[in-house]
């Protein structure tokens, strides 16, 4: 069942350790606790990666629209396991990824991510990315929940 929950970028940032300009999901929603949610990341112009990615024609990486939605769920799985602690969260896999695509400034990147299975501390997450009912990337990937550890 959805929650209606909706978390904004302050709550996110309780949640999660990465801080501007490392951090890439700026609202929560849709959320299903343990199974699914919706990230979103408003792509301005003013980021850092656009003075080299391309000048003539900024475009976001792809890898980081990856980290975009690998964010979401990492916010997904710290809110759903409601700890008085935010435990560290770290990349593992990134499998299946695809670029279909450019994402660029004035986008609204909208990116939903859904558990495939999660076993001990590892999560496996499906996400896309989408710029209003266009397919951007997708791609699968996994991360490790280091219980324990401060974010």
């Amino acid at each position: 069942m959805t929650d209606n929950t909706v978390l904004d970028v302050e709550q996110i940032k309780k949640l999660l350790p990465h801080r501007a300009p490392m951090l890439f999901v700026e609202k929560l929603a849709d959320i299903v606790p343990n199974q699914s949610a919706t990230g979103y990341k408003a792509v301005s112009i003013n980021e850092p990666f656009f003075m080299g990615h391309f000048p003539q024609r900024s475009v976001m990486p792809g890898v980081l629209i990856v980290e975009a939605m690998a964010q979401t769920a990492g916010a997904l799985v710290v809110h759903s396991r409601n700890a008085a602690v935010s435990p560290a969260v770290y990349f593992m896999t990134i499998e299946k990824a695809r670029f279909r695509k450019p994402v660029g400034p004035g986008d609204l990147l909208r990116m939903p991510v859904k558990l495939i299975r999660s076993r001990g501390p590892v999560w496996k997450f499906q996400g896309q990315a989408f710029v209003g009912d266009v397919l951007c990337a997708e791609a699968e990937f996994s991360a490790m929940i280091s219980v324990g550890a401060a974010g």
